[in-house]
């Protein structure tokens, strides 16, 4: 979003919409998405604007994140009355100065971890970037901190005065930092391949909840996105009736954790730091049957970050059984020497195959699962295009899974 319409226009615009604004390394677009689940039940007319496109109810007004589709979104979404806007963003537009040109009613933090350093260059300015969401809430303003996550102890230190702070903590046992008070906390969260199940710790918003969620969408992690997201749609005045139907109702978002297939299990996920696959492949292993094996297909992109490709080779090495090691989006950078550096973090506890063509390796992966098995798919998500050196063509991961299910079948 780094076109520049007038602040008049933008103001214009604001005035009557409550935005809830999400940001993070990871689960913005879930989270963002849940949100706009909960206002769907709540009876009002959801608008949702993430990196995966933009819409006011079911229709969709853009598949890009530039300032202009934004503009036309909010427009549409004034036009039809809507009240509230669910909206991901990025460090990169909060860098550009997003938040002081539409600042979030509600503010939304879902963690930190290692990415776009590439970017920022350090962990702090990736941090300071994230920062300005909450720096800018305006009179009334509510921040909503993830209080497992140590950086919501900074977080909560550059508040303005007149703001709100709300926390959750989805991870049962984890103690949350100091100066944050939890709202809403994870007892135990309980998956298998239909749903999640998260009993909630006692306090007066989880009892109003009935102390339990229930989710269409497999994955432990999934605690985290729900938790936020129903902090946040408390923040913003909604029932609690509300956001158990919302959440009840959520279907998922394509490329996270998107279930493609169930016997045997085949999950896409856009995981591509390595928190994001840790919890990713965590998640999966909890869903192996008996007998079966955890199997991962991935890669890591050209031109980017090259720190954390060594220690993901390592975590996939520790998480999986077997590990297909492909092509993500190799840009202008050899993929070989990409998978040479990943390579460099397995130690042996798995099984690895190199196959640098992304459908090939996907293909194998699915020749090689039976019934009890998982495969995840992981690294692109819904992305609908690779980044080649000197082309980019179109490659939907999800799209690939099917195919090879079909040939295998």
């Amino acid at each position: 979003m780094t076109e520049h319409p007038p602040q008049s226009e933008l103001d214009e615009l604001a005035n009557g919409l409550t935005t809830l604004a999400v940001t993070g390394t990871n689960g913005k677009t879930s989270t963002t998405s849940m949100i706009a689940s909960i206002v769907r039940a709540a009876g009002e007319t959801p608008v949702r604007v993430t990196t995966l496109g933009m819409w006011v109810g079911d229709e969709q007004l853009a598949d890009d994140s530039s300032m202009a589709s934004f503009v036309r979104t909010v427009r549409r979404a004034r036009e039809l009355g809507a009240r509230t806007l669910a909206l991901e963003v990025t460090s990169r537009a909060l860098e550009a100065g997003f938040a002081a040109r539409w600042p979030a009613r509600i503010a939304v933090f879902t963690n930190l971890t290692h990415d776009h350093l590439d970017r920022h260059r350090t962990p702090e300015r990736y941090l300071a970037a994230k920062a300005q969401l909450f720096v800018k809430l305006p009179p009334a303003g509510v921040a909503v901190l993830n209080a497992a996550d140590p950086a919501s102890a900074l977080l909560a230190e550059v508040l303005p005065p007149h703001a709100t702070c709300m926390g959750f903590v989805a991870r049962a046992g984890v103690e949350p930092v100091a100066n944050v008070s939890v709202a809403l906390a994870c007892a135990r969260a309980e998956c298998d391949e239909h749903g999640t199940r998260i009993a909630l710790a006692d306090s007066a918003f989880a009892a109003e909840l009935d102390h339990a969620l229930q989710l269409q969408v497999p994955g432990e992690f999934q605690a985290d996105n729900a938790l936020a997201a129903a902090v946040a749609a408390r923040a913003a005045g909604f029932s609690a009736a509300a956001i158990r139907r919302g959440l009840a109702d959520f279907r998922g978002v394509p490329g996270r954790f998107e279930v493609c297939s169930r016997e045997p299990l085949v999950l896409v996920d856009f995981a591509h730091t390595p928190d994001a696959l840790v919890r990713v492949l965590q998640a999966a292993r909890a869903l192996v049957r008996g007998g079966g094996q955890l199997g991962c297909v991935f890669g890591c992109g050209g031109e980017r970050d090259t720190e954390k490709r060594v220690r993901m080779g390592e975590l996939a090495d520790d998480l999986a059984d077997v590990v297909w090691l492909t092509s993500d989006n190799p840009r202008g950078e050899e993929p070989a020497k990409i998978a040479a550096m990943v390579r460099a973090g397995a130690h042996g506890r798995a099984s690895w195959h190199e196959v640098p063509d992304r459908r090939a390796a996907i293909g194998a992966a699915l020749d090689w699962a039976r019934a009890p098995d998982v495969v995840v798919i992981a690294g692109r998500g819904a992305e609908t295009h690779q980044q080649l050196a000197y082309e980019r063509i179109a490659f939907v991961d999800s799209d690939a899974v099917r195919d090879a299910l079909r040939r295998v079948r």
